[in-house]
């Protein structure tokens, strides 16, 4: 009985508080009340907006913290720093993908950062060897594990990037324009019979993976394609129609999407409420937008670029906890710099002219949050998550200067 009685006045007060934040009206129930209207732009808060500078300091510490952690083989993260509660990642497959993923994610981060500075110069270059080398045996671990999709998807955007960077070398983007469509074979390959692509098979384990179709999956693939598609390498037709239906059948009235097509049936659970998609619901419109989605219009991505930092708490929360999906609105740490990333790819698809207001809000976000050695993390994966971590959160300033 105290904890029906405690629970409620806790959610009034941390609707209350988030209310002041964003200044919506409050039911009686003490349920924030949906004041988002998307055929304006939102009035946005007034922040200490950092300066050019600090974000630049920002990017130079975290950027000096990959150069740092690099494997001497040219990768990034590892399969050590366990601890009592891990995540299911069947060895040695698992890592093979978390490694892939996450060394795909330093490249893209550094690759932007280069600027000539001969040291990220040089570690691009093992790292781009590395890639090149193992990137072709990266399968799915186990019958129920496909974590080799966050491989396939980051490592095509980090080979665009790569390619951009080796442009004179015709041997080397030869190699590199097959890697990608290598990675669109197996992408065809281990896409979902529903369409769209998910990283567990709970169903039925078949050759043709029967797992559900993940939303903010199909987002993170379909905005890979759409990179190697702007370069002049186009991805099957085929499968970007079906996962942008996939999308499409977990989108719900208000931009924010279900977790998964298996909860089509529960879309007012925590999870698959705007709280709980907070983290994914950038990554599905930019998904969408990137495919010629006209409905995802400049005041949809406004609006949620200014929910995202209006209502951040649901995010951080989770951030840095132990237990996927412990939180409130079921979030796992692991969603905030992936969500943040996104957001800055939102950003980026608007009219550079309406840009400026929304980068000093992701900026402090992540400038708040950068840890005393230089990196950002929100979820403790192996020793995986600083450096995806720090990643993202350099993907996104870049998209704030």
């Amino acid at each position: 009985m105290v904890c029906d009685r405690v629970l409620p006045c806790v959610l009034l007060i941390f609707a209350a508080s988030l209310a002041g934040a964003e200044n919506p009206t409050v039911s009686r129930k003490g349920i924030l009340a949906d004041s988002l209207d998307f055929s304006r732009p939102p009035d946005l808060p007034k922040i200490d907006a950092p300066t050019s500078a600090r974000v630049q300091t920002a990017i130079d510490r975290g950027v000096a913290f990959l150069l740092a952690v690099q494997n001497p083989n040219g990768s990034w993260g590892s399969a050590t720093q366990t601890k009592g509660l891990n995540v299911y990642a069947p060895v040695p497959g698992a890592h093979h993908a978390f490694r892939a993923g996450t060394t795909s994610l330093c490249i893209a981060a550094l690759a932007e950062n280069e600027r000539g500075d001969t040291k990220v110069g040089a570690s691009l270059d093992r790292a781009e060897a590395w890639l090149l080398k193992h990137l072709g045996s990266l399968r799915r671990a186990t019958g129920d594990a496909m974590y080799n999709i966050w491989g396939h998807a980051y490592s095509i955007q980090a080979l665009v990037r790569l390619r951009a960077r080796r442009a004179a070398d015709a041997a080397v983007v030869k190699k590199i324009d097959n890697l990608i469509h290598k990675q669109f074979e197996m992408l065809t390959r281990y896409e979902s019979v529903d369409g769209g692509w998910g990283y567990y098979d709970f169903r039925y384990q078949a050759r043709k993976p029967t797992s559900s179709s993940i939303s903010f999956v199909n987002g993170t693939v379909l905005i890979a394609f759409a990179e190697a598609r702007d370069m002049g390498i186009k991805p099957p037709q085929k499968i970007v129609t079906r996962a942008v239906a996939a999308i499409n059948r977990q989108r719900k009235k208000d931009f924010s999407y279900l977790y998964g097509e298996y909860l089509n049936r529960q879309p007012m659970r925590g999870i698959n409420r705007p709280g709980g998609s907070l983290g994914r619901t950038q990554c599905c419109n930019a998904a969408l937008r990137a495919w010629g989605d006209d409905t995802i219009t400049d005041n949809v991505v406004k609006n949620w670029l200014y929910r995202l930092y209006v209502r951040n708490g649901w995010l951080d929360i989770g951030r840095k906890r132990p237990i996927p999906h412990e939180s409130w609105m079921q979030v796992a740490g692991y969603f905030y710099y992936f969500g943040h990333y996104y957001a800055a790819v939102s950003l980026a698809q608007l009219p550079e002219s309406d840009q400026g207001p929304y980068k000093p809000l992701l900026a402090k976000l992540m400038l708040d949050r950068q840890e005393k050695n230089g990196s950002w993390w929100d979820y403790p994966l192996y020793n995986y998550h600083q450096q995806y971590g720090t990643a993202f959160a350099l993907l996104t300033l870049n998209r704030c200067q």
